[in-house]
């Protein structure tokens, strides 16, 4: 992926760097393959703001993507590479050859007419997906599973990868994208390869509107606000938060507190947390 430099001709193209789209080979969606995609953008069932800043936005319509991979043996041939709006990666169209069709998060260096295979036994190649226990050492994977048969969930946005470390009994010790070290079964299966569009983190809005258009409202700095609003607000001019450390709207340590469950069962198979 390659991103586009704008020279500042406007407000809006000063600063501004976006995707350069230029691995796009089909811009229509397969239409079997989408749907409606209805977003509560923020509200409950009542209609109560239960997430700040979100609403508005462009229409979207939701890609179905194989997270599961459970074609197995059924050869896979790369169709087209296509945009997805509801993710920072690319997807690719894969035709089987039985027929159908299928859409798959993109691996960096999957060229069209590829072919990918998914099963126990399958060659260790870009796109291909297979368990954990039958994967080398060092090798950079994603769409990882945490059960095994209930589809990828770790590692599947843009540009990212996790190097599996060791191998020892039933257990894979993974080094995922946040540095934390971690064991997953043998049995969980794991595509091979980086996630495409490694550029991802560079792009840059450049104006408000935009940002407006991914159905992100603004933000307002708790600081600014009256103290009745919010516990960083009052005080004449620049205040500091006035408190022993940050707070969220309603009361609770902000800004670095820890909120995963100290008792949480799968806390065991965390080998290092993230840094």
């Amino acid at each position: 992926m390659s991103i586009r430099i704008y020279k500042s001709y406007t407000p809006g193209t000063r600063n501004r760097a976006l995707s350069a789209f230029t691995e796009i080979t089909k811009t229509k969606p397969e239409k079997k393959l989408i749907q409606k995609n209805h977003r509560s953008k923020g509200r409950n069932n009542r209609g109560i703001i239960t997430i700040r800043h979100r609403g508005g936005g462009h229409k979207r319509r939701y890609r179905f993507i194989d997270f599961k991979r459970n074609k197995f043996g059924i050869q896979g041939i790369v169709a087209a590479i296509e945009y997805d709006p509801n993710r920072n990666t690319r997807i690719a169209l894969i035709n089987y050859k039985d027929g159908e069709k299928r859409y798959v998060l993109h691996a960096k260096n999957l060229n069209i007419g590829d072919v990918i295979l998914s099963g126990s036994g399958s060659p260790v190649s870009i796109g291909n997906s297979l368990p954990l226990s039958e994967i080398p050492l060092g090798s950079a994977i994603h769409n990882i599973e945490f059960i095994p048969n209930k589809g990828g969930q770790l590692v599947r946005a843009g540009g990212t990868a996790a190097r599996i470390l060791a191998k020892e009994g039933n257990y894979v010790t993974l080094r995922l994208p946040s540095k934390e070290i971690r064991l997953l079964r043998k049995e969980c299966f794991a595509t091979i390869g980086e996630i495409s569009n490694n550029d991802a983190f560079l792009v840059q809005s450049g104006k408000a509107g935009r940002t407006r258009w991914l159905g992100k409202r603004p933000t307002v700095r708790g600081s600014v606000m009256n103290p009745c609003d919010h516990p960083h607000g009052g005080g004449e001019g620049r205040a500091p938060i006035g408190r022993t450390r940050p707070l969220t709207p309603w009361g609770k340590p902000a800004l670095g507190m820890k909120t995963r469950k100290r008792k949480k069962l799968s806390n065991t198979y965390i080998l290092r947390r993230c840094v």
